[in-house]
């Protein structure tokens, strides 16, 4: 689907996040998926003790255009690697709001996103970008180029996220609460840090407003006639021969890349897929 095939944007909207029902319903989903409490402290049991009293405060400031989240809380988790990955993780009520706004900009951009993006999103998988990538074996490319666009997370801008919304959304009370999340910041070893990029990961709205950063590069690629798979921020794509596996494929070669400031790409692997 061409990236321009639903040029109008969507007007009037925060009314259907901060809608009761809405909201309910974002509490169910954070409940199912557990988590633990945010800086508050506050957890999930202590939310539900005292559900519609919770609910109709989140609507209240919602409508009031007056809500304020909470850092997230800082925690480490290892990688393969040997590395750590930092997480913030959100406040329950930041949380149940963050679904609710997810619930309601999701299939907005859903009719958006292209064909080749797979991650995290309604009713794809990363065994479907497998299968896509296998598939494209069958179409003349011998080689495949698998990328990873490195700290992603941690340096994508805020001011290209919240152009990536804008250009769905018309509602500015919208664009202020997505602001108002990106910028919250996280709390480590007691100390407020400010974050001036990124989106943090342990948020129910960073997988969407990644997939929305770069769905233009994945437009450009299929418009350029490459099939660049991406499951969020790693991508494969197919070509023909080893010299221009090795230089970086297409994206390298045509000046093409994920919206300005670029994000530094690691070619993790390059394999011979030829018989």
């Amino acid at each position: 689907m061409a990236e321009d095939a639903h040029p109008t944007k969507v007007g009037s909207l925060i009314d259907k996040v901060w809608y009761l029902p809405n909201l309910r319903h974002a509490w169910t989903l954070v409940k199912v998926n557990h988590g633990t409490w945010g800086v508050d402290r506050q957890s999930l049991e202590a939310f539900e003790a005292h559900l519609d009293d919770e609910l109709l405060r989140l609507q209240a400031a919602l409508k009031a255009d007056a809500y304020v989240p909470l850092p997230g809380r800082r925690v480490y988790i290892p990688k393969p690697d040997g590395r750590r990955r930092g997480l913030a993780v959100p406040a329950v009520r930041d949380r149940v709001v963050q679904t609710a706004l997810r619930l309601r900009l999701e299939g907005h951009f859903e009719a958006r996103f292209a064909e080749t993006s797979y991650g995290f999103r309604p009713g794809r998988s990363a065994h479907q970008a497998i299968g896509d990538v296998m598939a494209s074996l069958h179409q003349g490319g011998e080689w495949i180029v698998e990328v990873d666009i490195e700290h992603f997370f941690d340096t994508a801008s805020h001011e290209r996220l919240l152009a990536a919304v804008a250009e769905v959304v018309a509602d500015g009370r919208i664009l202020r609460l997505v602001q108002a999340f990106l910028q919250a910041g996280v709390m480590e070893e007691g100390r407020k840090r400010t974050l001036v990029a990124g989106t943090p990961q342990g948020s129910a709205l960073s997988p969407l407003l990644s997939n929305a950063f770069l769905n233009t590069f994945d437009h450009q690629m299929l418009a350029h006639g490459h099939r660049a798979v991406r499951y969020c921020d790693d991508r494969a794509a197919r070509t023909p021969s080893e010299p221009r596996a090795l230089r970086g494929g297409a994206a390298q070669e045509m000046g093409v890349g994920p919206p300005e400031p670029l994000c530094r790409e690691r070619f993790q692997t390059t394999a011979s897929c030829a018989g």
